[in-house]
């Protein structure tokens, strides 16, 4: 016999045998109860794999540890929406994605520099953006620094690996491969330059530990990010390609599903990588165990191989190049030289573009299309057949620039008019010259990372894998890789002429990434880039002409509607004024056609404050304090 205190009724009371085998029975129906519900809790957790979770909240970061305020997420979104800049006084940044701006934010809010931002903004943009870019893929930079008031470029360019040939992408028959069945597969594999370049950016101009600059994309690997909607579609449009290859297929289509919007995605084996390079600089990626993942997938793909080597690996180096500057005006425009054919092109047409009157002609009015159309065509006329990496072909790149020369490619506009026989020019050299003409299809999966800093440095940086998801082949070590082999003309001649972007062992393909940096009275006012592909190119100019012609602010002039002629024909974004000009262009002798663009312009303007503007058309976003 027991005896228990009655706590509700304050008294003592008697307990029997009776009693303790009903409260017996009652305490073992009670843990069979626990039990059923402990099995059901852990079930149903379990039954949302880490790469199928779905989550209605917001999708701004949720759960995510870094300490920025919903509120100026929130804002600065809202502002983007309605064609506002985001402005701030000490350092703004603007990438593709939120989660990586809040990282490289994190960072400058610290006391970090651009460098120091960059390197925590892209290693979360590999995670959360993996179809643009990522360690994987290569990258250029355009460094402005805040002492010196000196630019410097670096070259993260991938490079054709050693046992490379010039007709790989050629069948048995001496035909071109289809440029999927190229780009699918080992075959079309460079050697990755982006981490080399964030480590060596970061070694010469950052003041942070470089361990801590991968805190984020750890943490994000670890605890799950949401699927952004841009990833989400397109994961959707490219499911067949994905699905040829089982890791992918794996990552990107769980259980044979596209990933959907706002899904929580986790990578464990990224965070693995992250921590690896956090703790080891670069060490093991490009002579270690990630360097063995790396040659593994891409000569154990069945259907395409490729010739990428440990060694290709161990002998990377990133390259410091002078920068390509022109003056216009009164600012000066600074981009990137060969092997990328952007900051050339981009400077060719802001100076053919000279005489015109822009301001005047306005943006509404068919002539000022007209003529930067053309431009546009005769610096590509150039660009196809000049412009490859200049470490293996002489490229006139002084002629191309000179003053001379572009007034006379100037001249050659007819105003009002289409232009007709818009071939490449003759500039001056030292050497004899005679390449055939290479348009290579680049596709537009890239992405731009511009910042501003406390210091007074200015970073542009256009980093990409080529196509979208690239090769389409997930390394074990969590991360994709590039295609950009299939960037090289597929053939060495044309009409018996050599064609300077051919493919050669060790060579870097040619790019239109045109990372950009405006000085005026030798400090930096315009930081911006794109993805796009070759029209990448175009992006950018008509984002400058926006800014210094047409006086829009830099969202406003990141948002604008683009019109775009490379090759003759005149292609027109889908807008409220585009039927005026198509018929206006028609008139003129242009074919046309009207197109949706997928820009992805992030851009900076430093006035007596700090503005920021990311492209409506993705999801990018400006952070600045």
């Amino acid at each position: 016999m027991a005896c228990t205190w009655n706590g509700w009724s304050h008294h003592w009371r008697v307990v029997t045998p009776k009693h303790l085998l009903h409260w017996y029975d009652n305490l073992v129906f009670m843990q069979k109860i626990l039990l059923v519900f402990l099995i059901l809790f852990f079930s149903l957790k379990n039954s949302y794999s880490d790469n199928n979770i779905k989550d209605n909240s917001p999708e701004i970061f949720e759960g995510v540890s870094v300490e920025l305020d919903r509120l100026e997420i929130q804002e600065s979104l809202n502002l983007k929406e309605n064609g506002k800049s985001v402005s701030s006084k000490n350092w703004m940044i603007v990438t593709a994605n939120a989660y990586a701006s809040a990282a490289g934010a994190k960072i400058l809010q610290s006391g970090g520099t651009a460098a120091d931002a960059m390197v925590a903004a892209q290693s979360v943009l590999g995670l959360v953006e993996p179809e643009s870019s990522g360690i994987g893929g290569g990258s250029f930079l355009l460094w402005y620094d805040g002492v010196t008031g000196k630019i410097v470029t670096l070259d993260g360019r991938e490079t054709a690996p050693q046992n490379s040939t010039s007709n790989q992408f050629l069948k048995s028959d001496g035909t071109k491969m289809k440029f999927f069945d190229a780009v699918i597969g080992g075959l079309s594999v460079g050697t990755p330059g982006t981490l080399a370049l964030m480590f060596d950016a970061q070694k010469k101009w950052g003041n942070q530990n470089w361990e801590n600059l991968f805190d984020e994309a750890i943490f994000l690997s670890k605890n799950g990010f949401k699927v952004s909607k841009k990833l989400s579609s397109s994961i959707e449009r490219d499911k067949d390609r994905l699905s040829k290859i089982d890791k992918t297929k794996e990552y990107f289509l769980p259980n044979g599903n596209s990933l959907k919007h706002k899904q929580v995605l986790k990578n464990y084996a990224y965070a693995s990588t992250m921590q690896n390079i956090a703790n080891n600089n670069i060490e093991d990626f490009y002579k270690g165990s990630i360097a063995q993942d790396i040659v593994s997938t891409v000569k154990n793909h069945t259907k395409n191989p490729g010739f990428l080597e440990a060694e290709d690996l161990s002998n990377y180096y990133v390259i410091e190049r002078d920068p390509v500057c022109i003056n216009y005006k009164v600012y000066k425009i600074c981009g990137m030289g060969p092997p990328s054919s952007g900051g050339v092109a981009v400077a060719q047409i802001l100076k053919i573009l000279e005489p015109y009157d822009l301001q005047s002609l306005g943006y509404s009015n068919p002539i000022t299309w007209q003529i930067i159309g053309d431009a546009t065509r005769l610096a590509f006329a150039d660009r196809d057949r000049y412009l490859a990496d200049s470490d293996y072909v002489s490229v006139p790149l002084s002629g191309l620039l000179n003053d001379r020369y572009l007034i006379e490619r100037s001249n050659k506009i007819k105003v009002g008019t289409k232009t007709e026989n818009v071939t490449s020019g003759k500039p001056s050299n030292d050497f004899v010259y005679n390449y055939g003409i290479d348009n290579s299809l680049e596709l537009q999966s890239t992405t731009h990372i511009s910042i501003y800093d406390q210091y007074g440095n200015a970073l542009s940086m256009t980093s990409s894998i080529e196509n979208a998801f690239g090769s389409r082949l997930m390394t074990e070590s969590g991360f994709l890789l590039n295609n950009q082999l299939t960037d090289f003309s597929f053939n060495e001649r044309i009409d018996g002429k050599l064609i300077a972007n051919r493919l050669e062992p060790g060579k870097r393909p040619r790019s239109s990434m045109a990372p950009t940096i405006v000085l005026k009275d030798g400090r930096p006012i315009i930081i911006i880039g794109s993805p796009g592909g070759s029209n990448i190119i175009s992006f950018v100019v008509n984002s400058i002409i926006a800014l210094l012609e047409w006086d829009m602010n830099i969202q406003e002039a990141v948002s604008h509607p683009h019109a775009i002629n490379r090759w003759g024909k005149f292609e027109i974004e889908e807008s409220l004024y585009s039927s005026n000009l198509e018929n206006s262009l028609k008139a003129m002798g242009y074919d046309t056609k009207i197109r949706k663009y997928y820009s992805g312009l992030n851009g900076i303007y430093i006035d007596t404050e700090i503005y920021g503007g990311s492209d409506p058309r993705r999801e990018g976003i400006a952070l600045g304090k």
